[in-house]
Protein backbone atom coordinates (compact mmCIF):
# COMPACT_ATOMS: atom_id res chain seq x y z
CA UNK A 1 0.00 0.00 0.00
CA UNK A 2 1.35 3.42 -0.97
CA UNK A 3 1.80 6.22 1.57
CA UNK A 4 -0.97 8.82 1.64
CA UNK A 5 0.08 11.95 -0.24
CA UNK A 6 -2.47 14.75 -0.63
CA UNK A 7 -2.03 16.56 -3.94
CA UNK A 8 -4.28 19.01 -5.81
CA UNK A 9 -6.18 17.50 -8.74
CA UNK A 10 -4.26 17.80 -11.99
CA UNK A 11 -7.35 19.12 -13.76
CA UNK A 12 -8.08 21.73 -11.08
CA UNK A 13 -9.30 25.03 -12.54
CA UNK A 14 -10.08 23.77 -16.03
CA UNK A 15 -13.45 24.79 -17.51
CA UNK A 16 -15.86 21.85 -17.43
CA UNK A 17 -15.82 21.37 -21.22
CA UNK A 18 -12.01 21.26 -21.28
CA UNK A 19 -11.83 19.12 -18.16
CA UNK A 20 -14.02 16.42 -19.74
CA UNK A 21 -11.55 16.10 -22.65
CA UNK A 22 -8.35 16.52 -20.64
CA UNK A 23 -5.92 13.61 -20.43
CA UNK A 24 -5.26 14.78 -16.86
CA UNK A 25 -8.91 14.44 -15.82
CA UNK A 26 -9.52 13.00 -12.37
CA UNK A 27 -12.87 11.64 -11.14
CA UNK A 28 -14.99 13.93 -8.98
CA UNK A 29 -18.04 13.16 -6.85
CA UNK A 30 -20.54 13.55 -9.71
CA UNK A 31 -18.54 11.32 -12.06
CA UNK A 32 -18.01 8.72 -9.36
CA UNK A 33 -21.75 8.52 -8.66
CA UNK A 34 -22.63 8.46 -12.37
CA UNK A 35 -20.00 5.82 -13.08
CA UNK A 36 -21.11 3.65 -10.15
CA UNK A 37 -24.73 3.72 -11.34
CA UNK A 38 -23.79 3.11 -14.98
CA UNK A 39 -21.52 0.16 -14.27
CA UNK A 40 -24.10 -1.42 -11.99
CA UNK A 41 -26.51 -1.51 -14.93
CA UNK A 42 -23.82 -2.63 -17.41
CA UNK A 43 -22.68 -5.55 -15.26
CA UNK A 44 -26.24 -6.84 -14.96
CA UNK A 45 -26.80 -6.41 -18.72
CA UNK A 46 -23.58 -8.21 -19.68
CA UNK A 47 -24.25 -11.04 -17.26
CA UNK A 48 -27.86 -11.64 -18.25
CA UNK A 49 -27.84 -10.81 -21.98
CA UNK A 50 -24.33 -11.96 -22.91
CA UNK A 51 -23.54 -14.41 -20.07
CA UNK A 52 -20.21 -12.65 -19.60
CA UNK A 53 -17.47 -14.92 -18.25
CA UNK A 54 -14.10 -13.71 -16.91
CA UNK A 55 -11.04 -15.95 -16.71
CA UNK A 56 -7.68 -14.95 -15.19
CA UNK A 57 -8.71 -12.16 -12.82
CA UNK A 58 -5.79 -13.14 -10.59
CA UNK A 59 -3.45 -11.55 -13.16
CA UNK A 60 -4.86 -8.05 -12.61
CA UNK A 61 -2.45 -5.77 -10.69
CA UNK A 62 -3.68 -4.72 -7.25
CA UNK A 63 -3.19 -1.00 -7.92
CA UNK A 64 -2.10 1.40 -10.67
CA UNK A 65 -0.29 2.00 -12.87
CA UNK A 66 -1.10 -0.70 -15.41
CA UNK A 67 -2.46 -1.04 -18.95
CA UNK A 68 -4.96 -3.58 -20.25
CA UNK A 69 -4.57 -4.32 -23.98
CA UNK A 70 -6.91 -6.45 -26.06
CA UNK A 71 -8.25 -7.28 -29.49
CA UNK A 72 -10.94 -4.93 -30.76
CA UNK A 73 -13.94 -5.82 -32.92
CA UNK A 74 -16.93 -4.25 -31.15
CA UNK A 75 -18.16 -1.35 -29.03
CA UNK A 76 -18.83 -4.02 -26.39
CA UNK A 77 -15.09 -4.59 -25.90
CA UNK A 78 -14.43 -1.68 -23.53
CA UNK A 79 -17.55 -2.52 -21.53
CA UNK A 80 -16.51 -6.15 -21.15
CA UNK A 81 -12.96 -5.28 -20.10
CA UNK A 82 -14.04 -2.63 -17.61
CA UNK A 83 -16.66 -4.99 -16.18
CA UNK A 84 -13.86 -7.49 -15.50
CA UNK A 85 -12.21 -5.00 -13.12
CA UNK A 86 -13.01 -4.91 -9.41
CA UNK A 87 -15.17 -1.91 -8.48
CA UNK A 88 -12.26 -0.29 -6.62
CA UNK A 89 -10.26 -0.13 -9.88
CA UNK A 90 -12.79 1.76 -11.96
CA UNK A 91 -12.26 5.20 -10.46
CA UNK A 92 -8.68 5.34 -11.79
CA UNK A 93 -8.88 3.11 -14.90
CA UNK A 94 -9.52 5.07 -18.10
CA UNK A 95 -10.53 3.48 -21.42
CA UNK A 96 -8.70 5.29 -24.24
CA UNK A 97 -11.43 6.06 -26.77
CA UNK A 98 -11.57 7.63 -30.22
CA UNK A 99 -12.14 11.34 -29.69
CA UNK A 100 -13.80 11.71 -33.09
CA UNK A 101 -16.46 9.18 -32.03
CA UNK A 102 -16.94 9.54 -28.27
CA UNK A 103 -16.11 13.22 -27.71
CA UNK A 104 -17.56 15.00 -30.74
CA UNK A 105 -20.80 16.33 -29.22
CA UNK A 106 -21.60 17.75 -25.78
CA UNK A 107 -23.82 14.79 -24.92
CA UNK A 108 -21.27 12.21 -26.09
CA UNK A 109 -18.49 14.01 -24.21
CA UNK A 110 -20.49 14.16 -20.97
CA UNK A 111 -21.52 10.50 -21.22
CA UNK A 112 -17.99 9.30 -22.09
CA UNK A 113 -16.37 11.30 -19.29
CA UNK A 114 -18.97 10.81 -16.54
CA UNK A 115 -20.15 7.24 -17.15
CA UNK A 116 -17.38 5.51 -19.09
CA UNK A 117 -14.52 7.46 -17.47
CA UNK A 118 -12.97 7.49 -20.94
CA UNK A 119 -10.08 9.67 -22.13
CA UNK A 120 -10.01 10.86 -25.75
CA UNK A 121 -7.39 9.91 -28.30
CA UNK A 122 -7.74 11.98 -31.44
CA UNK A 123 -6.72 9.50 -34.12
CA UNK A 124 -5.43 12.14 -36.55
CA UNK A 125 -3.01 13.32 -33.84
CA UNK A 126 -2.20 10.01 -32.12
CA UNK A 127 1.53 10.45 -32.41
CA UNK A 128 4.40 10.92 -29.98
CA UNK A 129 2.95 14.03 -28.31
CA UNK A 130 -0.38 12.41 -27.44
CA UNK A 131 1.24 9.18 -26.29
CA UNK A 132 3.79 11.22 -24.35
CA UNK A 133 1.02 12.79 -22.29
CA UNK A 134 -0.45 9.40 -21.50
CA UNK A 135 3.01 8.05 -20.69
CA UNK A 136 3.49 10.89 -18.18
CA UNK A 137 0.16 10.01 -16.59
CA UNK A 138 1.28 6.40 -16.18
CA UNK A 139 4.62 7.50 -14.74
CA UNK A 140 2.76 9.48 -12.07
CA UNK A 141 1.40 6.14 -10.86
CA UNK A 142 -2.21 7.20 -10.35
CA UNK A 143 -3.91 5.76 -13.43
CA UNK A 144 -4.55 2.63 -15.43
CA UNK A 145 -5.58 2.49 -19.09
CA UNK A 146 -7.68 0.23 -21.29
CA UNK A 147 -6.14 0.34 -24.76
CA UNK A 148 -6.93 -1.33 -28.08
CA UNK A 149 -3.64 -1.25 -30.04
CA UNK A 150 -5.27 -2.08 -33.37
CA UNK A 151 -6.50 1.52 -33.33
CA UNK A 152 -9.97 0.71 -34.66
CA UNK A 153 -12.52 -2.11 -34.65
CA UNK A 154 -11.78 -5.08 -36.87
CA UNK A 155 -14.36 -5.26 -39.69
CA UNK A 156 -14.27 -9.07 -39.83
CA UNK A 157 -13.48 -10.08 -36.24
CA UNK A 158 -9.89 -11.06 -37.10
CA UNK A 159 -7.29 -9.30 -34.97
CA UNK A 160 -5.14 -6.92 -37.00
CA UNK A 161 -1.57 -5.76 -36.50
CA UNK A 162 -0.95 -3.69 -33.34
CA UNK A 163 0.17 -0.13 -33.98
CA UNK A 164 3.42 1.23 -32.57
CA UNK A 165 1.60 3.65 -30.25
CA UNK A 166 1.39 1.06 -27.48
CA UNK A 167 5.18 0.82 -27.66
CA UNK A 168 5.51 4.60 -27.37
CA UNK A 169 3.40 4.36 -24.24
CA UNK A 170 5.32 1.69 -22.32
CA UNK A 171 8.75 0.96 -23.84
CA UNK A 172 11.44 1.55 -21.23
CA UNK A 173 8.98 1.68 -18.32
CA UNK A 174 8.25 -0.87 -15.60
CA UNK A 175 4.49 -0.49 -15.97
CA UNK A 176 2.76 -3.91 -16.15
CA UNK A 177 0.89 -4.48 -19.42
CA UNK A 178 -1.90 -7.05 -19.13
CA UNK A 179 -2.85 -8.87 -22.36
CA UNK A 180 -6.53 -9.80 -22.69
CA UNK A 181 -8.60 -11.58 -25.30
CA UNK A 182 -12.29 -10.81 -25.82
CA UNK A 183 -14.24 -13.63 -27.45
CA UNK A 184 -17.77 -13.27 -28.82
CA UNK A 185 -18.03 -9.48 -29.06
CA UNK A 186 -17.78 -9.47 -32.85
CA UNK A 187 -20.73 -11.83 -33.16
CA UNK A 188 -22.71 -9.88 -30.54
CA UNK A 189 -22.19 -6.39 -31.99
CA UNK A 190 -19.99 -6.21 -35.11
CA UNK A 191 -18.86 -2.96 -36.68
CA UNK A 192 -21.79 -1.39 -38.54
CA UNK A 193 -24.46 -2.90 -36.28
CA UNK A 194 -26.53 -0.84 -33.87
CA UNK A 195 -28.42 -3.52 -31.95
CA UNK A 196 -26.55 -6.15 -29.90
CA UNK A 197 -27.35 -9.83 -30.29
CA UNK A 198 -27.57 -12.23 -27.33
CA UNK A 199 -24.18 -13.87 -27.86
CA UNK A 200 -21.88 -15.16 -25.11
CA UNK A 201 -18.89 -12.99 -24.19
CA UNK A 202 -15.71 -14.22 -22.55
CA UNK A 203 -12.72 -12.18 -21.39
CA UNK A 204 -9.47 -14.06 -20.82
CA UNK A 205 -6.81 -12.15 -18.85
CA UNK A 206 -3.17 -13.20 -19.18
CA UNK A 207 -0.09 -12.64 -17.01
CA UNK A 208 1.28 -9.08 -17.16
CA UNK A 209 4.34 -8.21 -19.24
CA UNK A 210 6.92 -5.49 -18.58
CA UNK A 211 9.17 -3.66 -21.02
CA UNK A 212 11.63 -1.82 -18.77
CA UNK A 213 14.57 -3.14 -20.82
CA UNK A 214 13.05 -2.27 -24.18
CA UNK A 215 14.53 0.76 -25.96
CA UNK A 216 12.20 3.74 -26.25
CA UNK A 217 12.70 4.18 -29.99
CA UNK A 218 11.03 3.02 -33.22
CA UNK A 219 12.60 -0.43 -33.09
CA UNK A 220 11.57 -0.81 -29.44
CA UNK A 221 8.03 0.36 -30.12
CA UNK A 222 7.63 -2.20 -32.88
CA UNK A 223 9.07 -4.95 -30.68
CA UNK A 224 6.62 -4.11 -27.89
CA UNK A 225 3.61 -4.07 -30.24
CA UNK A 226 4.61 -7.39 -31.82
CA UNK A 227 5.17 -9.08 -28.46
CA UNK A 228 1.85 -7.85 -27.11
CA UNK A 229 0.05 -8.96 -30.28
CA UNK A 230 1.46 -12.44 -29.76
CA UNK A 231 0.52 -12.47 -26.08
CA UNK A 232 -3.09 -11.52 -26.89
CA UNK A 233 -3.26 -14.03 -29.74
CA UNK A 234 -2.03 -16.77 -27.39
CA UNK A 235 -5.12 -16.20 -25.21
CA UNK A 236 -7.55 -16.82 -28.08
CA UNK A 237 -9.71 -19.90 -27.39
Amino acid sequence: MRDFDLQPAKDLGLPEAERAKSLQREPGLVSLLASHAWWGVVRVYLKLFHRLAIEGRQHLPAEPPFVLVANHSSHLDALALAAALPARHRRYVFPISAGDVFFETKFATAFSALCLNALPMWRKNAGRHAMGQLRERLAAGDAGFILFPEGTRSPDGVMKKFRAGVGMLVAGTDVPIVPCYIDGAYHALPKGSAVPRPRTLKVTIGPPLRFADQANDKAGWSAVSEQLHGAVEDLRP
